[in-house]
């Protein structure tokens, strides 16, 4: 593993060489480590390269989208006013690192909302539709039919459910 400075702060790596990759390189955040895919029959001027290229487009996308529990909250106040009418009742909304089988959780009686940190790293729209599902349980405690009318109001939420499906298989 390796690690590129930046801002002060490293950002680990982790360069996979593939046989069946012909052009193409590809990088994507596993557990806060880039894992950054290449053609196995690059050498090592293009693999610095292509690290440092995909390694500056990870640092642009997170840097567009800030995630810490402030940035959390202000998304879920916007997403109830824009999708829920202002019917959630927030107490707190923040992340958390010990969600290991949910994408989130909602205490009912207090309006408080786990994040898992594991969805730091997911497209807006996936984040969106899961904070909006844990909002609609702060007004709507079951998953009736009436609950899923308002928590399918998430923007592309069907979209945000098959990748949460791929996401907890594969990723």
């Amino acid at each position: 593993m390796a690690g590129r400075k930046t801002d002060g702060a490293a950002t680990p790596y982790r360069v996979i060489r593939s046989a069946r990759r012909t052009r193409s390189v590809q990088a994507k955040l596993v557990g806060g480590v880039a894992e950054i895919r290449i053609p196995a029959h690059f050498t090592k001027a293009q693999e610095r390269e292509a690290v440092e290229q995909m390694l500056s487009k990870l640092e642009q996308k997170t840097k567009a989208r800030p995630r810490d529990d402030a940035s959390l909250r202000a998304r879920a106040d916007s997403l109830n006013t824009a999708v829920l009418e202002g019917q959630a009742r927030i107490g707190s909304i923040r992340w958390v690192s010990n969600q290991r089988s949910r994408w989130g959780s909602c205490t009912v009686a207090t309006g408080d909302i786990r994040i898992s940190d594991r969805l730091k790293q997911v497209p807006d729209y996936v984040l969106d539709a899961v904070i909006v599902h844990e909002l609609t349980h702060t007004f709507i405690p079951n998953h009736s039919k009436e609950f899923y009318a308002w928590a399918d109001r998430a923007p592309n939420a069907e979209r945000a459910r098959g990748y949460l499906e791929a996401y907890q298989r594969f990723g």
